[in-house]
């Protein structure tokens, strides 16, 4: 199978050591060796939106913002590879056309590329180019509910949905802004529902997860056409 998987950077940053990296690492090795070819984006975490806030301070506009963001997504991508070592090809993919020359045995990592756009929209852009089978969304957001499950306990998780709901929901309940797209960039959503790429969203938390977001049996949400 072809995964492209968005790797929020809130999973990556929250702990700040390496183990947190090489246990991501692992689970995307084991998703290799098991035969699939995996494009892996990063988000930029908490040290993007610290940028971000800053540069928002002294009056940066969005898209100065938004270029500290991306510069945070390939310090994490830049990480990623180090723990993945031979697995991975030591570049930092920000383009579409490279990603389709390089993908083969070995796993690639991207990060942002341009302004007005998050990582997630890189990783549906990068499964277009490849021909993923899907795109897994893991962050420690978990699936997609019917409300906001860090405000509201009772919150549902929907187990599917359709991409038009999934874009109802986005546009309708998050703000799209640098450092700042909520559950899934609306971009992302908008290119995945033309191009009718399956999605799943996946508490991430669980680099376990991921891979059962591949191989099936996991705990989020599936979108679909």
């Amino acid at each position: 199978m072809k995964a492209s998987i968005s790797l929020g950077g809130s999973l990556l940053t929250r702990d700040g050591n390496a183990d947190t990296y090489r246990r991501y690492a692992g689970a995307l090795r084991r998703l290799r060796e098991r035969g699939h070819q995996l494009v892996v984006v990063c988000g930029g975490g908490r040290p993007a939106r610290a940028y971000i806030e800053t540069a928002r301070q002294l009056g940066a506009p969005p898209p100065l913002q938004d270029r500290l963001g991306i510069l945070a997504t390939h310090l994490n991508a830049l990480l990623l590879i180090a723990a993945l070592g031979g697995d991975a090809d030591p570049r930092v993919h920000r383009r579409a056309g490279d990603v389709r020359r390089h993908l083969g045995d070995r796993i690639l990592v991207g990060g942002g590329h341009l302004p007005g756009s998050s990582t997630d929209y890189r990783a549906v852009l990068f499964a277009v180019a490849v021909g993923a089978d899907l795109v897994v969304n893991a962050t420690d957001y978990g699936g997609v509910f019917d409300r906001d499950p860090s405000r509201n306990p009772d919150a549902v998780q929907h187990r599917s949905l359709t991409h038009g709901e999934l874009e109802e929901i986005v546009r309708s309940r998050f703000r799209q802004a640098p450092g700042d797209y909520g559950l899934f960039d609306l971009k992302a959503a908008r290119l995945a529902r033309r191009r009718r790429i399956p999605l799943v969203f996946v508490d991430g938390t669980d680099p376990e997860e991921i891979i059962r977001a591949v191989e099936g049996g996991h705990s989020g949400t599936e979108i679909r056409s």
